[in-house]
């Protein structure tokens, strides 16, 4: 099975259990017990409301702890990435990139990567989308959150 090219137009990531079972399973029950509970007032019912907004909340604490982590570990990837790739005196201003460029750096490649870091650092390219739109040789990654 071939994957297409990576790119920032399809480099989003969808998790289908997250994204396309347990979210929508979790907001439909929301839906039902909020139903529920207006037709059949009871204090059950309204428990069953909070407790199906409190199911909703978990997994989007679960997901929200697994992209801080990612994140983190993104920027430990790049910090050490840009460390061995560039100039001496880029080298010593990494600590001056936020974590958004880091992010978005990632998917620069090699040969663009000293650029990409200069055009941070003038603050020509402030957010991980505007770091994204400039990378041109897109360098894939597929083992994401």
């Amino acid at each position: 099975m071939t994957t297409a090219p990576q790119t920032y137009a399809n480099h989003r990531r969808f998790f289908p259990l997250f994204h396309y079972v347990a979210m929508p399973v979790l907001l439909a029950n929301v839906v039902v017990s909020v139903a529920h509970a207006i037709r059949q007032p009871a204090p059950f019912n309204t428990w069953l409301v909070v407790l199906s907004l409190g199911l909703v909340a978990g997994l989007l604490a679960s997901r929200a702890s697994a992209l801080i982590v990612q994140n983190r570990l993104i920027a430990l990837e790049m910090r050490l990435r840009l460390a061995t790739s560039l100039a001496p005196e880029l080298r010593q201003r990494i600590p001056e990139l936020h974590l958004g460029q880091l992010i978005g750096l990632r998917f620069a490649g090699d040969g663009e990567l000293s650029n990409l870091v200069e055009q941070c650092l003038r603050g020509e390219l402030a957010t991980t989308d505007a770091v994204k739109r400039a990378v041109r040789d897109w360098r894939p990654d597929f083992i994401r959150a």
